[in-house]
């Protein structure tokens, strides 16, 4: 009885073992590769599975990934049954390329890349990782090759689409999608990045002076241009005055003569009204008026007008009359040979 209930007893914990065994927790993002009797048998993907213990095992695939330790990059390697689905980028080493001109570079890249068919990434090709390393260096040899320096100094965003290109023509077959690629540093010589440096310092400065002579034409053309403004400006200015000017002379003189006019007019009524000449009385009138800017001033003046001139304008209506007036008065005097005023 106590050898059957041990029997028993055994037999349960072997069971429970076994169970156990068989139970799978697979974490989100994560699959595993079944085998059954060494053959492939299905992929499980995450949550709780049950497998056959001792019948069904999982398939490893190799793997690395790279992390910080004592301040440098360490890489690991490690043999896992859990395969990540999740986007994972590589660290592609430092490799020595020559470019087309025979100019030696060092050259390292990132290759993002994503598992979408574990079956195949487990069952063709024997090291995934590996294997996208060494395809991405000797493809970055033939890309670098058929480039000059400067070309692939300039081109990476070409660099990165080419060999994207490759890897994920050559990935489709083992089941991965190379999601992005990424030149890290491209190092030339030493020698090489000092002229090129001076190279770069040596063009800053034609540009920095073609800029200078660019300002400088612009703002003597400026300064042509503000003169010339300024010029016609004056210049339209002055004619404007002018304009303006003769236009109020023409006004004036206008206004003037037609005020002379209108008391012309009225002195011409006026006279005829009364019986007498008027255009005797006008020229009488201008002849005194003569006179007198003629004797105005400062200084003493003596005007001579020869006798037979006054007779001659004493001929012209009573003009004459007006003279002798004036000589009864004083204002005129006669001497030998003329008369003047005193």
């Amino acid at each position: 009885m106590e050898g059957g209930l041990f029997v028993l007893f055994v037999l349960a914990i072997f069971i429970i073992v076994v169970v156990s065994k068989g139970l799978v927790i697979v974490k989100q993002a994560e699959t595993m590769v079944i085998e059954r009797l060494g053959r492939y048998y299905t992929t499980i993907g995450s949550g709780l599975s049950l497998i056959i213990p001792l019948i069904d095992q999982p398939r490893s695939i190799d793997w690395k990934y790279a992390e910080e330790a004592g301040g440098r990059q360490v890489v690991r390697r490690i043999r896992t049954a859990r395969i990540d689905l999740r986007e994972t980028v590589l660290d592609i080493p430092k490799q020595n390329v020559i470019t087309k001109d025979n100019v030696a570079t060092e050259i390292s890249a990132l290759v993002f890349i994503q598992i979408t068919d574990p079956k195949k990434a487990v069952y063709e090709i024997a090291n995934l990782p590996d294997s996208i390393e060494k395809l991405t260096q000797t493809s970055l040899r033939n890309i670098i090759g058929e480039m000059d320096l400067d070309e692939s100094l300039n081109s990476r965003d070409t660099i990165n689409t080419k060999l994207r290109v490759i890897l994920d023509e050559a990935g489709h077959k083992w089941g991965v999608k190379v999601t992005r690629v990424e030149l890290q540093d491209i190092n030339p010589p030493r020698d090489i990045r000092e002229a090129m440096e001076k190279q770069m310092r040596a063009e800053r400065d034609r540009r920095a002076q073609i800029l200078e002579a660019e300002g400088t034409k612009r703002a003597r053309i400026l300064e042509a241009e503000g003169m010339r403004e300024a010029e016609i400006n004056k210049a339209e200015g002055e004619k404007r005055a002018r304009v303006l000017r003769a236009e109020g002379e023409a006004e004036a003189r206008l206004r003037v003569a037609q005020a002379e006019s209108a008391s012309v007019k009225t002195l011409s009524d006026t006279i005829a009204g009364t019986g007498g000449n008027p255009a005797n009385f006008l020229i009488a009138m201008r002849y005194i008026e003569t006179l007198r800017e003629m004797v105005s001033g400062r200084d003493n003046k003596v005007i001579y007008l020869p006798y037979e001139a006054t007779s001659l304008l004493g001929a012209v209506g009573g003009i004459k009359d007006i003279f002798d007036g004036a000589r009864g008065q004083g204002v005129l005097s006669s001497t030998r040979g003329g008369t003047h005023l005193g």
